[in-house]
């Protein structure tokens, strides 16, 4: 079993000014006109940091924020996040969950399981920053199926945000080492495999930074990832007035449900090879787009369960990219986890 302990953390300090200014999403969701945008917000906004002008200007930035009290150092905890959020399916939820700090171990042990692929490219910008920092910057997020291993404090929230419409708080949570079940990777697989390229140059490096959800408390849900594709072949199916489970294939104004053994919807649609995919959360978008003619056809998909990917990883597997769509995005910038 996985042993997780209280985070040894960086926060931004007063000094740093008001924390709508200094926050962002992560990285890997801010296009370049975003990052200008958050750059200008504030010298100590953590996109300064993230997607910085090079690896070693993020260093120097980080060792002056800490020298100038910009960032402090809080005593080792867990801290408590609540993210109020309304869904690509306008249904408002809260999840919950808390940060600590995590082992770092090889896939093969199963303690922290992946589910999906990942590409080399993104890793090795991320272990650049990480040698150059020697601080992990945004959290990885992890699901464990049991209850939920701790409770919210009582009391006002020491960090209170919005970004995106979703409003995230913070409490610092006293607690003791605490064993977890398997955890499996929901978002952030390439900041893991980064942490454990890391551990492999540093021994010492034994742990990483990370938000767990219980699988089984509310307001976790996973949306759907549909498909818009530029060239598609033949594809058998039965004609149907809307989608109504399974994998639903929209074009020339009609709707086909697509005949398959398999069901699991990203295999379904990966095994038919369609040409030039790009994804949305929103069905009625990726119809559009092909109404528009910016797209030959969509597949519409049903979520994907926790069950479904806990089965995959338990089972050694990987799902095709964006199989699953966790929303929303865990915020950047509220916590640092200093690896030296």
């Amino acid at each position: 079993m996985p042993t997780v302990r209280p985070l040894r953390a960086l926060r931004y300090a007063a000094a740093a000014g008001p924390l709508d200014d200094l926050v962002a999403p992560p990285y890997d969701v801010i296009d370049a006109a975003q990052r200008l945008d958050y750059l200008a917000r504030s010298p100590y906004n953590v996109v300064h940091l993230t997607l910085p002008d090079s690896e070693e200007q993020a260093a120097r930035d980080l060792a002056a924020w800490c020298a100038d009290g910009v960032l402090c150092e809080e005593e080792p905890r867990y801290w408590w996040l609540a993210q109020d959020y309304t869904g690509p399916d306008g249904i408002a939820r809260t999840r919950e969950g808390f940060a600590a700090s995590v082992p770092v171990t090889p896939y093969e042990q199963g303690k922290i399981l992946p589910h999906e692929r990942t590409h080399a490219g993104p890793k090795e910008g991320r272990l650049r920053l990480l040698r150059a920092t020697r601080t992990q910057l945004e959290p990885i997020f992890l699901l464990y199926d049991a209850e939920p291993l701790l409770e919210r404090p009582h009391g006002e929230p020491a960090l209170d945000v919005e970004v995106d419409g979703v409003r995230t708080r913070v409490w610092p949570l006293e607690g003791s080492v605490l064993e977890t079940p398997a955890l499996l990777i929901a978002d952030g697989h390439h900041r893991y495999e980064t942490a454990l390229a890391y551990r492999a140059e540093q021994p010492e490096a034994t742990h990483t930074f990370a938000v767990l959800v219980s699988a089984r408390a509310p307001g976790l849900e996973i949306f759907p990832t549909h498909r818009v594709v530029r060239a598609l072949g033949e594809v058998d199916g039965t004609e149907v007035d809307a989608p109504n489970g399974g994998v639903t294939l929209y074009r020339g104004g009609r709707y086909l449900r697509v005949a398959s053994d398999d069901e699991f919807g990203p295999s379904v649609v990966e095994a038919l090879a369609p040409e030039g995919v790009t994804y949305t959360p929103r069905a009625a978008d990726a119809v559009a787009a092909v109404d528009r003619g910016e797209a030959e056809a969509a597949f519409l998909l049903e979520p994907v369960t926790v069950e479904q990917v806990a089965r995959f990883a338990h089972a050694g597997e990987t799902m095709p990219q964006k199989s699953t769509f966790f929303y929303p995005k865990l915020t950047s910038g509220l916590l640092f986890h200093p690896l030296a």
